[in-house]
């Protein structure tokens, strides 16, 4: 048979279940502030551990190596009829500014007898496009996009790092 728990009175029964929830509210504020102090010491000692070995490894490739500057290789403005938008009588001109962004001299040395073939390739791709495709942001992140692939065509085996606008202007 099961033994039967002891009665206990009213008094003793009150203070020990005041205690009981007391020191479980302790117990889980220790906790927790402990934790808050181990993943805080372990977090900065993470980043300083990081920035320790970006910094030794930033030393160690000057020493080795001192980076390449990029080289900025501006193009000649171009002056483009735009396809016209469909129920528009009248086409658009662009007036186009661009600049290469090279990995450094001796790419620069490659591309430079290459550019009318890379401005052949720009007016015979821009002169397809609506002024309605170079609208907002997305249009230009297009055009963009699409120079920079065509460029890299036509100048390979060099490589453009970027296509740069100085001036766009639809009209």
């Amino acid at each position: 048979m099961a033994k039967k728990p002891k009665k206990v009175s009213e008094a003793e029964g009150e203070e020990g279940g005041a205690e009981a929830p007391k020191s479980k509210k302790k117990l889980i504020v220790i906790a927790a502030a402990a934790v808050l102090l181990l993943g805080g010491g372990g977090g900065f000692f993470f980043m300083k551990n990081k920035a320790a070995h970006a910094d030794a490894g930033e030393h160690g490739a000057e020493k080795a190596e001192p980076k390449a500057q990029a080289v900025f290789l501006d193009m000649r403005d171009m002056l483009v009829n735009l396809s016209p938008d469909p129920g528009t009588p009248k086409a658009n001109i662009l007036k186009l500014r661009v600049s290469l962004e090279l990995k450094d001299a001796k790419a620069e040395a490659a591309v430079k007898p290459l550019m009318p073939r890379v401005e052949d390739t720009f007016q015979t791709y821009l002169r397809e496009l609506r002024a309605s495709d170079l609208a907002g942001s997305a249009g230009m992140y297009r055009l963009r996009e699409e120079l920079l692939r065509r460029v890299n065509i036509a100048i390979h085996p060099a490589k453009a790092e970027a296509v740069l606008f100085k001036d766009v202007i639809v009209q």
